[in-house]
């Protein structure tokens, strides 16, 4: 008797212990807002155990003050809830071409001039930062920088840096090389870049479209690069480097010489956004899924691997992340179509942006591949794709 006692009070223990457990961790993960669709209540798929409770105070405009509770019963924490008319976006799945100048130069590399001296080092340059202007004129090439320092008399110059999202003032004393013949700064910088990607969705009322899931990043920096300007060209896939472990892969394509098919205005955290340039087909619509529709289990993502049109290949959602610091990464996805599996290893580069159907809507977008698990990766929730369209 004691013995059962003993076990049925071990029992509760643990019970309790679970459900401390289980509170601890969703008031950590779960977010403290949500949009919800118009006239429908808060319901998070991923957290079955979880219920909202709407509380009778009313925030600012139609938001409302929602309960969480673990079984009904025991509170999570308080959250805001706003109802708003979610999108109606054509799913992409397309190739597409990048081509980027920077607003401003990056640098990449500090080095020294003839003389042995470094100016950019001794004037505090780094990695990374972003020299907009010269003596208070602006610089977007790497000719127009290096005409400015050629330029410069002798004389100290002033350079109005961008660094982590700050602006500095940094006044830089060039060097004279006699080799050739000019002042210069012991600096190299970049002004453009190219690649590929792939379309996760566009807005046939505005024409504003989406895609990678991911920035843009500067190759020797792996900063985010900023945009003066840039455009999207149409792209054809010729062929797929198929992905192992250790080694990513890649889809192989050239860009279509047909001229620019839109406008590039934002490279963030959440991929890259614009507007297209010719008016598009709303036939293909489906409406945009909010975070908390997501659940695991079976998915679909649209991704094309040869030539320009896309298909549908079957996943798998495994885990759905609503408390990571990176917005990129949302879920972590798993490649289950024996076609994709067979071409393409599982997730290769270009495909970042492949839309992820579930449920008829848009739910998110490819990020990254694991690279030691290239059936695996990431994927982004639309909804943080969608928010970030006006930069």
């Amino acid at each position: 008797m004691r013995k059962f006692i003993k076990g049925i009070n071990a029992l509760a223990a643990l019970s309790i212990f679970n459900i401390w457990a289980l509170t601890g961790y969703y008031t950590a993960k779960l977010p403290d807002s949500y949009y919800v669709n118009q006239g429908e209540p808060l319901s998070i798929n991923a957290a079955a155990f979880v219920q909202a409770e709407r509380k009778p105070a009313v925030l600012e405009d139609s938001a409302e003050s929602v309960s969480l509770k673990l079984f009904g019963i025991i509170p999570i924490k308080d959250v805001t809830v706003e109802p708003v008319k979610t999108p109606v976006l054509v799913p992409g799945g397309t190739p597409f071409g990048i081509k980027l100048l920077m607003d401003g130069v990056m640098v990449v590399e500090i080095g020294e001039v003839d003389s042995g001296d470094s100016p950019a080092m001794s004037a505090g340059l780094r990695k990374g930062d972003i020299i907009q202007s010269v003596n208070g004129k602006k610089v977007s090439s790497n000719a127009g920088l290096q005409k400015c320092i050629a330029n410069c008399d002798g004389k100290p110059v002033d350079l109005c840096i961008k660094r982590d999202e700050k602006i500095i003032s940094v006044s830089l004393m060039p060097v004279y090389n006699e080799q050739a013949n000019a002042y210069q700064a012991g600096v190299w910088v970049r002004d453009s870049t190219a690649g590929m990607g792939t379309m996760t969705f566009y807005d046939p009322e505005t024409n504003e479209f989406g895609g990678l899931g991911h920035p843009i990043c500067d190759v020797d920096t792996g900063e985010i690069i900023p945009i003066a300007n840039g455009e999207i060209v149409d792209v054809q896939i010729n062929g797929v480097k198929k992905g192992v472990s250790g080694i990513p892969g890649e889809l192989q394509g050239n860009f279509i010489p047909s001229g620019s098919t839109g406008v590039l205005e934002s490279n963030n955290e959440c991929g890259v956004f614009g507007k297209l340039l010719k008016k598009t087909d709303s036939s293909k619509a489906i409406p945009m899924a909010l975070k908390q529709e997501a659940k695991l289990g079976d998915a679909v993502i649209l991704s094309t691997i040869n030539g320009t049109t896309p298909k549908e290949y079957q996943i798998s959602i495994r885990k759905i992340d609503f408390g990571g610091d990176d917005s990129a990464r949302n879920m972590i996805i798993k490649i289950t179509d024996p076609e994709l599996l067979n071409k393409t290893g599982g997730i290769v580069q270009g495909m970042s942006g492949s839309p992820i159907i579930q449920n008829g809507k848009i739910i998110g977008a490819v990020t990254h591949v694991l690279v030691n698990d290239p059936t695996s990766g990431y994927g982004i929730f639309c909804e943080n794709m969608y928010e970030m369209i006006d930069g």
